[in-house]
Protein backbone atom coordinates (compact mmCIF):
# COMPACT_ATOMS: atom_id res chain seq x y z
CA UNK A 1 0.00 0.00 0.00
CA UNK A 2 1.62 3.00 -1.16
CA UNK A 3 1.32 6.40 0.98
CA UNK A 4 -2.16 8.44 0.60
CA UNK A 5 -0.46 11.72 -1.24
CA UNK A 6 -4.11 13.37 -0.80
CA UNK A 7 -4.51 12.69 2.63
CA UNK A 8 -0.86 14.18 3.62
CA UNK A 9 -1.91 17.01 1.41
CA UNK A 10 -4.85 17.67 3.55
CA UNK A 11 -3.10 16.83 6.88
CA UNK A 12 -0.02 19.81 5.83
CA UNK A 13 -3.31 21.96 4.74
CA UNK A 14 -4.78 21.60 8.65
CA UNK A 15 -1.88 21.62 10.27
CA UNK A 16 -0.69 25.04 8.69
CA UNK A 17 -4.46 26.18 9.92
CA UNK A 18 -3.72 25.30 13.39
CA UNK A 19 -0.17 26.50 13.21
CA UNK A 20 -1.05 30.21 12.05
CA UNK A 21 -3.47 30.34 14.57
CA UNK A 22 -1.50 29.17 17.10
CA UNK A 23 0.85 32.25 15.85
CA UNK A 24 -1.64 34.88 14.89
CA UNK A 25 -2.74 34.36 19.16
CA UNK A 26 0.82 34.61 20.39
CA UNK A 27 1.15 38.08 18.87
CA UNK A 28 -2.34 38.64 20.60
CA UNK A 29 -0.96 37.93 23.67
CA UNK A 30 1.87 39.63 23.00
CA UNK A 31 -0.29 42.84 22.45
CA UNK A 32 -2.56 42.43 25.72
CA UNK A 33 0.84 41.69 27.92
CA UNK A 34 2.10 45.23 26.63
CA UNK A 35 -1.50 46.95 27.21
CA UNK A 36 -2.28 45.75 30.96
CA UNK A 37 1.33 44.97 32.03
CA UNK A 38 0.61 41.69 33.73
CA UNK A 39 3.74 39.55 34.61
CA UNK A 40 5.33 36.99 31.82
CA UNK A 41 3.25 34.07 34.60
CA UNK A 42 -0.05 35.74 34.52
CA UNK A 43 0.07 36.12 30.86
CA UNK A 44 1.78 32.62 29.60
CA UNK A 45 -0.18 30.11 31.91
CA UNK A 46 -3.62 32.43 32.55
CA UNK A 47 -3.89 34.41 29.66
CA UNK A 48 -3.73 37.51 32.08
CA UNK A 49 -7.09 36.07 33.28
CA UNK A 50 -9.29 37.68 30.82
CA UNK A 51 -10.64 34.97 28.36
CA UNK A 52 -14.41 35.15 27.81
CA UNK A 53 -17.14 33.15 27.93
CA UNK A 54 -17.39 32.32 23.93
CA UNK A 55 -13.96 31.02 24.07
CA UNK A 56 -13.87 29.39 27.75
CA UNK A 57 -16.94 27.23 26.42
CA UNK A 58 -14.44 26.00 23.57
CA UNK A 59 -11.27 25.63 25.53
CA UNK A 60 -12.76 24.12 28.36
CA UNK A 61 -14.59 21.16 26.40
CA UNK A 62 -11.50 21.06 24.34
CA UNK A 63 -9.37 19.76 27.33
CA UNK A 64 -11.57 16.93 27.58
CA UNK A 65 -12.35 15.62 23.61
CA UNK A 66 -9.38 14.75 22.93
CA UNK A 67 -7.76 11.83 20.78
CA UNK A 68 -8.27 9.14 23.84
CA UNK A 69 -11.73 10.26 24.22
CA UNK A 70 -12.69 9.99 20.40
CA UNK A 71 -11.00 6.64 20.04
CA UNK A 72 -10.67 5.01 23.55
CA UNK A 73 -15.18 5.88 23.25
CA UNK A 74 -15.22 4.33 19.74
CA UNK A 75 -12.97 0.65 21.47
CA UNK A 76 -15.34 0.91 24.70
CA UNK A 77 -18.81 0.86 22.48
CA UNK A 78 -17.41 -2.11 20.40
CA UNK A 79 -15.65 -4.21 22.85
CA UNK A 80 -18.07 -6.97 23.72
CA UNK A 81 -17.05 -6.73 27.65
CA UNK A 82 -17.86 -2.62 27.63
CA UNK A 83 -20.24 -1.77 24.64
CA UNK A 84 -22.74 1.09 24.64
CA UNK A 85 -24.02 1.24 28.29
CA UNK A 86 -20.77 1.37 30.59
CA UNK A 87 -19.97 4.02 27.49
CA UNK A 88 -22.97 6.41 28.71
CA UNK A 89 -22.52 5.88 32.21
CA UNK A 90 -18.76 6.97 31.59
CA UNK A 91 -20.04 10.30 29.48
CA UNK A 92 -22.37 11.05 32.07
CA UNK A 93 -19.77 10.57 34.70
CA UNK A 94 -17.18 12.92 32.59
CA UNK A 95 -20.25 15.38 32.26
CA UNK A 96 -21.52 15.04 35.34
CA UNK A 97 -17.39 16.56 36.59
CA UNK A 98 -17.57 19.14 34.76
CA UNK A 99 -21.03 20.75 36.64
CA UNK A 100 -19.88 19.93 39.68
CA UNK A 101 -16.67 21.89 39.08
CA UNK A 102 -18.79 24.57 38.14
CA UNK A 103 -21.31 24.02 41.77
CA UNK A 104 -18.41 23.35 43.63
CA UNK A 105 -14.93 24.50 42.40
CA UNK A 106 -15.14 27.40 40.23
CA UNK A 107 -16.22 30.23 42.66
CA UNK A 108 -13.85 30.02 45.15
CA UNK A 109 -10.67 28.66 42.89
CA UNK A 110 -11.26 31.42 40.58
CA UNK A 111 -12.25 34.42 43.19
CA UNK A 112 -9.31 33.64 45.51
CA UNK A 113 -6.70 34.24 42.20
CA UNK A 114 -5.00 31.12 42.44
CA UNK A 115 -1.97 30.33 39.92
CA UNK A 116 -2.44 26.13 40.07
CA UNK A 117 -5.28 23.86 41.99
CA UNK A 118 -1.86 23.26 43.97
CA UNK A 119 -1.73 26.88 45.50
CA UNK A 120 -3.71 26.11 48.24
CA UNK A 121 -1.60 23.00 49.29
CA UNK A 122 1.35 25.56 49.40
CA UNK A 123 -0.13 27.53 51.81
CA UNK A 124 -1.60 25.17 54.58
CA UNK A 125 0.50 22.22 54.06
CA UNK A 126 3.69 23.61 52.89
CA UNK A 127 6.54 22.40 50.70
CA UNK A 128 6.68 18.98 51.09
CA UNK A 129 3.38 18.07 50.45
CA UNK A 130 2.92 20.29 48.14
CA UNK A 131 6.04 18.96 46.18
CA UNK A 132 4.66 15.37 46.39
CA UNK A 133 1.10 16.05 44.76
CA UNK A 134 2.71 18.34 42.05
CA UNK A 135 4.73 15.06 40.72
CA UNK A 136 1.28 13.15 41.00
CA UNK A 137 -0.18 16.33 38.94
CA UNK A 138 3.14 15.84 36.62
CA UNK A 139 2.77 12.11 36.33
CA UNK A 140 -0.65 12.68 35.30
CA UNK A 141 -0.45 15.32 32.43
CA UNK A 142 2.64 13.52 31.15
CA UNK A 143 0.62 10.31 30.38
CA UNK A 144 -2.09 12.46 29.20
CA UNK A 145 0.14 13.17 26.06
CA UNK A 146 0.77 10.04 25.03
CA UNK A 147 -2.91 9.19 25.24
CA UNK A 148 -3.32 12.00 23.13
CA UNK A 149 -0.61 11.44 20.51
CA UNK A 150 -1.55 7.64 20.17
CA UNK A 151 -5.15 7.88 18.83
CA UNK A 152 -3.91 10.13 16.31
CA UNK A 153 -0.75 7.87 15.10
CA UNK A 154 -3.24 5.07 15.13
CA UNK A 155 -5.28 6.61 12.66
CA UNK A 156 -2.80 8.61 10.28
CA UNK A 157 -0.72 5.01 10.05
CA UNK A 158 -3.72 3.38 9.10
CA UNK A 159 -4.98 5.15 6.69
CA UNK A 160 -2.48 7.60 5.19
CA UNK A 161 0.28 4.37 5.45
CA UNK A 162 2.82 6.42 7.02
CA UNK A 163 5.01 5.24 10.06
CA UNK A 164 3.44 5.45 13.54
CA UNK A 165 6.09 7.43 14.83
CA UNK A 166 6.25 9.55 12.05
CA UNK A 167 3.16 10.77 12.53
CA UNK A 168 3.04 11.35 16.37
CA UNK A 169 6.16 13.64 16.41
CA UNK A 170 5.27 15.72 13.84
CA UNK A 171 2.01 16.41 15.65
CA UNK A 172 3.88 16.63 18.60
CA UNK A 173 6.23 19.07 17.37
CA UNK A 174 3.45 21.08 16.12
CA UNK A 175 1.58 21.87 19.70
CA UNK A 176 4.58 22.07 21.18
CA UNK A 177 5.80 24.87 18.70
CA UNK A 178 2.12 26.84 18.91
CA UNK A 179 1.99 26.18 23.13
CA UNK A 180 5.42 27.86 22.94
CA UNK A 181 5.03 31.12 21.10
CA UNK A 182 1.72 31.69 23.07
CA UNK A 183 0.71 29.76 25.40
CA UNK A 184 -2.48 29.83 27.08
CA UNK A 185 -3.67 32.24 24.40
CA UNK A 186 -2.23 30.30 21.78
CA UNK A 187 -3.63 27.05 23.56
CA UNK A 188 -7.32 28.53 24.09
CA UNK A 189 -7.70 30.19 20.67
CA UNK A 190 -6.45 26.88 18.60
CA UNK A 191 -8.99 24.72 20.62
CA UNK A 192 -11.66 27.01 19.06
CA UNK A 193 -10.56 26.02 15.35
CA UNK A 194 -9.94 22.80 16.72
CA UNK A 195 -12.97 21.97 17.96
CA UNK A 196 -15.38 23.01 15.02
CA UNK A 197 -13.24 20.60 13.09
CA UNK A 198 -13.94 17.75 15.24
CA UNK A 199 -17.09 18.21 15.44
CA UNK A 200 -17.94 18.57 11.66
CA UNK A 201 -15.28 15.87 10.63
CA UNK A 202 -17.14 13.18 13.31
CA UNK A 203 -21.02 14.06 11.75
CA UNK A 204 -19.52 13.62 8.23
CA UNK A 205 -17.80 9.92 8.89
CA UNK A 206 -21.00 8.89 10.82
CA UNK A 207 -23.72 8.16 7.54
CA UNK A 208 -21.25 6.51 5.35
CA UNK A 209 -19.96 4.28 8.30
CA UNK A 210 -23.43 3.59 9.18
CA UNK A 211 -25.13 3.06 5.97
CA UNK A 212 -21.71 0.84 4.40
CA UNK A 213 -23.40 -3.03 2.96
CA UNK A 214 -21.55 -4.23 5.19
CA UNK A 215 -23.01 -3.17 8.35
CA UNK A 216 -26.05 -4.60 9.87
CA UNK A 217 -28.98 -2.84 11.82
CA UNK A 218 -26.82 -0.92 14.81
CA UNK A 219 -29.97 -1.53 17.03
CA UNK A 220 -29.19 -5.16 16.89
CA UNK A 221 -25.69 -5.14 18.29
CA UNK A 222 -25.70 -1.58 20.43
CA UNK A 223 -26.02 -2.75 23.35
CA UNK A 224 -22.98 -5.40 24.12
CA UNK A 225 -22.38 -6.77 27.79
CA UNK A 226 -21.40 -4.59 30.36
CA UNK A 227 -18.93 -5.06 33.22
CA UNK A 228 -17.77 -3.15 36.34
CA UNK A 229 -19.29 0.21 37.47
CA UNK A 230 -16.93 2.73 36.61
CA UNK A 231 -15.99 5.96 38.46
CA UNK A 232 -16.54 9.79 38.28
CA UNK A 233 -14.86 12.78 39.09
CA UNK A 234 -11.40 12.00 37.97
CA UNK A 235 -11.33 15.32 36.05
CA UNK A 236 -12.03 17.59 39.02
CA UNK A 237 -8.50 16.62 40.12
CA UNK A 238 -6.38 17.82 36.89
CA UNK A 239 -4.80 21.09 36.70
CA UNK A 240 -5.82 21.25 32.70
CA UNK A 241 -9.41 21.85 34.16
CA UNK A 242 -8.57 24.67 36.40
CA UNK A 243 -6.31 26.27 34.50
CA UNK A 244 -9.26 27.06 32.56
CA UNK A 245 -11.28 28.30 35.43
CA UNK A 246 -8.46 30.32 36.80
CA UNK A 247 -7.89 32.13 33.21
CA UNK A 248 -11.78 33.08 33.02
CA UNK A 249 -12.25 36.99 33.08
CA UNK A 250 -14.49 36.32 36.21
CA UNK A 251 -15.88 33.25 38.59
CA UNK A 252 -19.39 33.48 36.65
CA UNK A 253 -17.12 33.19 33.42
CA UNK A 254 -16.05 29.49 34.81
CA UNK A 255 -19.07 28.70 36.09
CA UNK A 256 -20.61 29.11 32.41
CA UNK A 257 -17.83 27.15 30.96
CA UNK A 258 -18.10 24.41 33.11
CA UNK A 259 -21.71 24.10 32.99
CA UNK A 260 -21.42 24.23 28.65
CA UNK A 261 -18.96 22.21 28.74
CA UNK A 262 -20.73 19.50 30.62
CA UNK A 263 -23.36 19.59 27.80
CA UNK A 264 -21.09 19.50 25.26
CA UNK A 265 -19.21 16.35 26.26
CA UNK A 266 -22.61 14.83 25.56
CA UNK A 267 -22.87 16.10 22.18
CA UNK A 268 -19.36 14.86 20.84
CA UNK A 269 -20.23 11.11 22.41
CA UNK A 270 -23.34 10.50 20.16
CA UNK A 271 -21.46 10.72 16.91
CA UNK A 272 -18.63 8.67 18.37
CA UNK A 273 -21.18 5.88 19.71
CA UNK A 274 -22.77 5.48 16.39
CA UNK A 275 -19.24 5.02 14.72
CA UNK A 276 -18.65 2.36 17.56
CA UNK A 277 -21.59 0.86 17.04
CA UNK A 278 -21.04 0.37 12.88
CA UNK A 279 -18.09 -1.05 14.00
CA UNK A 280 -19.21 -3.91 15.90
CA UNK A 281 -22.32 -4.32 13.83
CA UNK A 282 -19.99 -5.01 10.47
CA UNK A 283 -19.51 -8.31 9.06
CA UNK A 284 -15.32 -7.81 8.94
CA UNK A 285 -15.52 -10.80 6.13
CA UNK A 286 -17.62 -8.40 3.43
CA UNK A 287 -14.84 -5.79 4.04
CA UNK A 288 -11.17 -5.44 2.22
CA UNK A 289 -10.22 -5.77 5.98
CA UNK A 290 -11.40 -8.94 5.86
CA UNK A 291 -11.67 -11.65 8.42
CA UNK A 292 -11.00 -12.23 11.43
CA UNK A 293 -12.75 -9.06 13.36
CA UNK A 294 -10.24 -6.56 14.94
CA UNK A 295 -11.23 -7.47 18.21
CA UNK A 296 -10.27 -10.99 17.82
CA UNK A 297 -6.97 -9.76 15.90
CA UNK A 298 -6.00 -7.26 19.14
CA UNK A 299 -6.80 -4.64 17.37
CA UNK A 300 -9.84 -3.20 19.32
CA UNK A 301 -7.98 0.38 20.16
CA UNK A 302 -7.43 1.30 16.92
CA UNK A 303 -10.98 0.30 15.88
CA UNK A 304 -11.94 3.91 14.93
CA UNK A 305 -9.19 3.99 12.24
CA UNK A 306 -10.29 0.63 10.32
CA UNK A 307 -13.97 1.68 10.25
CA UNK A 308 -12.87 4.83 8.79
CA UNK A 309 -10.42 2.74 6.30
CA UNK A 310 -13.09 -0.10 5.64
CA UNK A 311 -16.58 1.58 5.92
CA UNK A 312 -15.85 5.59 4.05
CA UNK A 313 -15.12 6.46 0.86
CA UNK A 314 -11.36 7.39 1.08
CA UNK A 315 -12.08 11.61 1.08
CA UNK A 316 -13.88 11.03 4.03
CA UNK A 317 -11.33 8.98 6.11
CA UNK A 318 -8.95 11.85 5.24
CA UNK A 319 -11.83 14.41 6.64
CA UNK A 320 -12.31 11.62 9.79
CA UNK A 321 -8.14 11.67 10.07
CA UNK A 322 -8.09 15.59 10.85
CA UNK A 323 -11.26 15.20 13.33
CA UNK A 324 -8.94 13.49 15.27
CA UNK A 325 -5.50 14.94 14.85
CA UNK A 326 -7.55 18.08 15.79
CA UNK A 327 -8.75 16.28 19.13
CA UNK A 328 -4.81 15.48 19.67
CA UNK A 329 -3.89 18.63 19.33
CA UNK A 330 -6.88 20.46 21.62
CA UNK A 331 -5.44 17.79 24.53
CA UNK A 332 -2.01 17.40 23.79
CA UNK A 333 -1.51 20.88 24.20
CA UNK A 334 -3.34 21.82 27.44
CA UNK A 335 -1.40 18.79 29.01
CA UNK A 336 2.19 20.27 28.23
CA UNK A 337 0.89 23.96 29.33
CA UNK A 338 -0.80 22.67 32.60
CA UNK A 339 2.31 20.69 33.49
CA UNK A 340 4.74 23.74 32.27
CA UNK A 341 2.11 25.64 35.32
CA UNK A 342 2.33 22.73 38.01
CA UNK A 343 5.97 22.75 37.58
CA UNK A 344 7.28 26.14 37.32
CA UNK A 345 4.33 27.94 39.96
CA UNK A 346 4.75 25.42 42.92
CA UNK A 347 8.11 23.60 42.12
CA UNK A 348 10.72 25.86 40.30
CA UNK A 349 9.33 29.61 42.13
CA UNK A 350 8.08 28.86 45.31
CA UNK A 351 10.84 26.24 46.04
CA UNK A 352 13.59 25.94 43.84
CA UNK A 353 13.98 29.45 43.16
CA UNK A 354 11.92 31.77 44.86
CA UNK A 355 14.23 34.65 43.80
CA UNK A 356 13.86 33.41 40.25
CA UNK A 357 12.91 37.25 38.25
CA UNK A 358 10.07 38.16 35.42
CA UNK A 359 12.09 37.36 32.68
CA UNK A 360 13.33 33.93 33.47
CA UNK A 361 10.23 32.34 34.30
CA UNK A 362 8.69 33.00 30.71
CA UNK A 363 11.74 30.82 30.00
CA UNK A 364 11.04 28.33 32.70
CA UNK A 365 7.90 27.45 31.45
CA UNK A 366 9.10 26.84 27.80
CA UNK A 367 12.00 24.36 29.11
CA UNK A 368 9.00 22.98 30.97
CA UNK A 369 6.68 22.68 27.78
CA UNK A 370 9.56 20.60 25.33
CA UNK A 371 10.51 18.84 28.40
CA UNK A 372 7.01 16.79 28.82
CA UNK A 373 6.25 16.87 25.61
CA UNK A 374 9.40 14.91 24.39
CA UNK A 375 8.67 12.54 27.52
CA UNK A 376 5.26 12.37 26.61
CA UNK A 377 5.60 11.79 22.75
CA UNK A 378 8.32 9.05 23.40
CA UNK A 379 5.87 7.38 25.76
CA UNK A 380 3.93 6.26 22.89
CA UNK A 381 6.65 3.54 22.19
CA UNK A 382 4.31 1.47 24.60
CA UNK A 383 1.31 1.11 22.32
CA UNK A 384 -1.33 -0.66 24.43
CA UNK A 385 -4.77 0.03 24.38
CA UNK A 386 -4.97 3.78 24.87
CA UNK A 387 -7.52 3.00 27.68
CA UNK A 388 -4.83 2.16 30.26
CA UNK A 389 -3.02 5.00 29.47
CA UNK A 390 -6.61 7.23 29.90
CA UNK A 391 -8.11 5.06 33.01
CA UNK A 392 -4.57 5.05 34.80
CA UNK A 393 -4.02 8.63 35.10
CA UNK A 394 -7.82 9.50 35.75
CA UNK A 395 -7.34 6.62 38.36
CA UNK A 396 -4.83 8.39 40.33
CA UNK A 397 -6.16 11.90 40.44
CA UNK A 398 -9.47 10.16 41.34
CA UNK A 399 -8.38 8.08 44.30
CA UNK A 400 -5.54 11.05 45.66
CA UNK A 401 -5.59 14.71 44.49
CA UNK A 402 -9.53 14.64 44.17
CA UNK A 403 -10.59 14.23 48.10
CA UNK A 404 -7.22 16.13 48.94
CA UNK A 405 -8.43 19.36 46.87
CA UNK A 406 -12.49 18.91 48.42
CA UNK A 407 -10.73 18.99 52.21
CA UNK A 408 -8.23 21.89 51.58
CA UNK A 409 -10.74 24.01 50.43
CA UNK A 410 -13.58 23.30 52.52
CA UNK A 411 -12.38 22.02 55.60
CA UNK A 412 -10.33 24.32 57.68
CA UNK A 413 -9.27 21.04 60.36
CA UNK A 414 -7.67 19.44 57.39
CA UNK A 415 -3.88 19.35 57.81
CA UNK A 416 -0.43 17.79 56.90
CA UNK A 417 -0.93 14.58 58.95
CA UNK A 418 -4.31 14.09 57.56
CA UNK A 419 -2.98 14.70 53.87
CA UNK A 420 -0.06 12.09 54.36
CA UNK A 421 -2.48 9.71 55.82
CA UNK A 422 -4.94 10.14 53.05
CA UNK A 423 -2.49 9.40 50.68
CA UNK A 424 -1.27 6.34 52.24
CA UNK A 425 -4.82 5.00 52.77
CA UNK A 426 -5.53 5.63 49.03
CA UNK A 427 -2.84 3.90 47.56
CA UNK A 428 -2.81 0.56 50.24
CA UNK A 429 -6.61 -0.12 48.65
CA UNK A 430 -5.70 0.69 45.09
CA UNK A 431 -3.10 -1.65 45.37
CA UNK A 432 -4.35 -4.30 47.76
CA UNK A 433 -7.88 -4.54 46.15
CA UNK A 434 -5.88 -5.61 42.39
CA UNK A 435 -5.70 -3.91 38.86
CA UNK A 436 -5.67 -5.71 36.05
CA UNK A 437 -4.53 -3.50 33.83
CA UNK A 438 -1.71 -3.13 36.15
CA UNK A 439 -0.96 -6.66 36.36
CA UNK A 440 -1.73 -7.06 40.26
CA UNK A 441 -3.90 -9.79 41.82
CA UNK A 442 -6.58 -8.85 44.59
CA UNK A 443 -5.33 -9.34 47.86
CA UNK A 444 -8.58 -7.62 49.77
CA UNK A 445 -11.58 -8.99 48.20
CA UNK A 446 -15.10 -6.37 48.82
CA UNK A 447 -17.93 -8.01 48.68
CA UNK A 448 -19.00 -8.83 45.17
CA UNK A 449 -15.46 -10.00 44.26
CA UNK A 450 -15.46 -13.69 42.69
CA UNK A 451 -13.10 -16.03 40.92
CA UNK A 452 -13.08 -16.32 37.57
CA UNK A 453 -10.46 -18.16 35.42
CA UNK A 454 -8.25 -18.31 38.21
CA UNK A 455 -8.40 -14.45 38.82
CA UNK A 456 -10.52 -12.73 41.20
CA UNK A 457 -12.71 -9.81 39.77
CA UNK A 458 -13.82 -7.27 42.09
CA UNK A 459 -17.46 -6.02 41.18
CA UNK A 460 -17.48 -3.51 43.98
CA UNK A 461 -17.05 0.57 43.10
CA UNK A 462 -12.87 0.21 44.58
CA UNK A 463 -11.95 3.00 43.17
CA UNK A 464 -14.76 5.49 44.94
CA UNK A 465 -14.49 3.26 47.53
CA UNK A 466 -10.57 4.22 47.88
CA UNK A 467 -11.56 7.82 47.49
CA UNK A 468 -13.87 7.97 50.12
CA UNK A 469 -11.56 5.83 52.42
CA UNK A 470 -9.32 8.35 51.42
CA UNK A 471 -11.43 11.46 52.52
CA UNK A 472 -12.24 10.06 55.77
CA UNK A 473 -8.66 9.62 56.82
CA UNK A 474 -7.75 13.22 55.96
CA UNK A 475 -10.04 14.28 58.09
CA UNK A 476 -9.74 11.37 61.13
CA UNK A 477 -6.38 11.72 61.38
CA UNK A 478 -6.06 15.82 60.47
CA UNK A 479 -8.72 15.83 63.71
CA UNK A 480 -6.63 13.90 65.88
CA UNK A 481 -3.16 15.49 65.06
CA UNK A 482 -4.80 18.71 65.77
CA UNK A 483 -5.94 17.00 69.55
CA UNK A 484 -2.91 15.34 70.53
CA UNK A 485 -0.48 18.84 69.98
CA UNK A 486 -3.48 21.41 70.90
CA UNK A 487 -3.71 19.32 74.36
CA UNK A 488 -0.35 19.12 75.14
CA UNK A 489 -0.07 15.24 74.36
CA UNK A 490 2.56 15.85 71.84
CA UNK A 491 5.41 18.39 72.33
CA UNK A 492 4.98 21.10 69.99
CA UNK A 493 8.78 20.75 68.99
CA UNK A 494 7.29 17.59 66.97
CA UNK A 495 4.51 19.67 64.96
CA UNK A 496 6.35 20.04 61.96
CA UNK A 497 3.16 21.54 60.35
CA UNK A 498 2.76 23.70 62.69
CA UNK A 499 -0.82 22.51 63.54
CA UNK A 500 -0.95 24.45 66.98
CA UNK A 501 -0.22 27.63 65.18
CA UNK A 502 -3.33 26.86 62.51
CA UNK A 503 -5.99 26.82 64.90
CA UNK A 504 -7.43 24.83 68.09
CA UNK A 505 -9.61 21.36 67.55
CA UNK A 506 -12.55 22.44 65.71
CA UNK A 507 -16.09 20.14 65.04
CA UNK A 508 -15.35 18.46 61.19
CA UNK A 509 -17.52 21.63 59.60
CA UNK A 510 -17.05 22.71 56.18
CA UNK A 511 -15.56 26.34 56.06
CA UNK A 512 -17.79 29.09 56.30
CA UNK A 513 -20.14 27.68 59.45
CA UNK A 514 -20.57 29.88 62.41
CA UNK A 515 -18.14 28.25 64.11
CA UNK A 516 -15.40 28.61 61.82
CA UNK A 517 -16.40 32.28 60.37
CA UNK A 518 -13.45 34.38 61.93
CA UNK A 519 -11.13 31.42 61.03
CA UNK A 520 -12.47 31.45 57.73
CA UNK A 521 -11.79 34.74 57.16
CA UNK A 522 -8.41 34.46 57.68
CA UNK A 523 -7.73 31.62 55.56
CA UNK A 524 -9.56 33.76 52.77
CA UNK A 525 -6.63 36.36 53.45
CA UNK A 526 -3.72 34.03 53.45
CA UNK A 527 -5.07 32.20 50.28
CA UNK A 528 -5.40 35.38 48.16
CA UNK A 529 -1.75 35.96 49.10
CA UNK A 530 -0.35 33.30 46.51
CA UNK A 531 -0.97 35.07 43.30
Amino acid sequence: MAVNVPGVIVMVVFYLLVLGTGIWASFKSRRKQKESGATGMEMVLLGNRSINVVVGVFTMTATWVGGGFITGTVEMVYTPSMGLTWTLVLLIAYSTTFVLGGLVFAKPMRDRNFVTMLDPFQIKYGNVMTTALSLVSLFIDVIWVPTTLMGLGGIMSVVLDLPFSLCIWISAAVVITYTLMGGLYSVAYTDVIQLVLIFCSLWVCVPFALTNPSTLDISQTLMNNTLNAPWALGGLACQVVFQRILSASSSTTAKISCFSAAFFILVFGVPLILLGAAASSTDWNQTTYGSPSPYERGEAAIVLPITLQHLTPTFISIIGIGCVAAAAMSSGDSALLSAASVFTSNIYKNILRPQASQREIPWVIRASVVVVGVVGTSLTYFRNSVIVFWFFGSEMGYIIVFPQLFCVLFFNISNGYGAIMGVLVALMLKLLSGDPLLGLESVLHFPGCTLEDGVYVQYAPVKTISMLSSFAAILLFSYLASVLFNKGVLPEKWDVYKVKAQHSPVPLSPVGGVTEEDEGKTEDQNLCEVS
